[in-house]
């Protein structure tokens, strides 16, 4: 019988404050300090998704990276889609997923793109012979002091990014998705709680949220499930590429009632458990990760 240690959740995966960084957009995690704890020492799987076929978005980094970590040594084969700037990054995840035992398939591209969007869908339908899970939690996320400075491009490609996107994806992905399939969306504690400096961001997830309970309406009756994960101040590329205003990233994830930022791995779970049979009789739910930080 193999036991588990009872950790304290104060301490655990904490490196304490974050040292000052920056990198240009959309950045790489290896440059990142520290590197963030995507489960690549620690995810064990159980078998909950042999013989699945997932899809993530941004799967080379943060969150994303754990997911696709966490879905290959689940048994499920899976593509990832990421930016070109990011291809040694997702080079890293394809060899994560291989060792695991699965096919990994790349897909670069730009998800503003709504020719691209289906272009991925139908490459990850094809080489993997199927698909039954979307994982869509690609972002872009850029830190203002004022709404004065907010650039209207910067407003655009935002929304582009974090919502158009999901529409233009299940468009593209529901002619292939079986009953049983699940779509993950991916939210925040921002579309709670927003930050006023993150004006072009929050309004973003908040959308998610609707989108995803009101997709869940339509296609509970065919047998697809469509949840959203909603994380909190979590270490990843984003907040050394403009996520975070300067001065303030050494503080990040401080204000939670655990004192600390969460690391991608410890959302791997939940995104596990809302594309496995798990969660058979869960859709519409937004599921918060977020230190404690309130989701409604």
């Amino acid at each position: 019988m193999v036991y588990t240690s009872v950790e304290d959740p104060t301490k655990e995966y904490t490196s304490g404050t974050y040292p000052k960084q920056e990198q240009p957009a959309p950045g790489l995690q290896k440059r990142m300090t520290p590197v963030p704890d995507c489960g690549e020492k620690t995810y064990k799987g159980s078998g909950k998704l042999l013989g699945r076929k997932a899809l993530v978005t941004g799967g080379d980094s943060g969150i994303a990276r754990a997911a696709a970590i966490a879905y290959a040594r689940e048994g499920a084969d899976v593509a990832i889609n990421y930016l070109p700037y990011e291809q040694s990054d997702a080079e890293d995840v394809k060899a994560l997923i291989e060792e695991a035992g699965r096919k990994a398939l790349l897909i670069p591209g730009d998800l503003t793109d709504e020719g691209f969007c289906k272009e991925m869908v139908d490459r990850a339908n094809q080489e993997l012979g199927g698909l039954d899970i979307l994982a869509l939690v690609a972002g872009m996320q850029q830190a203002y002091k004022s709404i004065a400075e907010l650039p209207t491009n910067v407003l655009r490609k935002t929304f582009e990014t974090n919502v158009f996107s999901l529409y233009w994806t299940v468009k593209a992905a529901l002619p292939h998705l079986p009953k049983g399939a699940s779509i993950i969306t991916t939210s925040s504690v921002q579309a709670f709680s927003p930050s006023p400096e993150l004006l072009s961001y929050s309004p973003t997830k908040s959308a998610i949220s609707a989108f995803t309970k009101g997709l869940a309406k339509e296609l509970a009756p065919k047998g697809i499930r469509v949840n959203s994960v909603a994380p909190g101040p979590i270490w990843t590329p984003l907040q050394v590429c403009g996520g975070q205003i300067k001065s303030d990233i050494s503080k990040f994830g401080q204000n939670t009632p655990f004192k600390r930022a969460g690391q991608p791995a410890e959302l791997a779970g939940v995104y596990v458990y809302l594309a496995s049979n798990d969660s058979s009789y869960v859709t519409g739910q937004i599921y918060g990760v977020t230190g404690g930080l309130p989701t409604a």
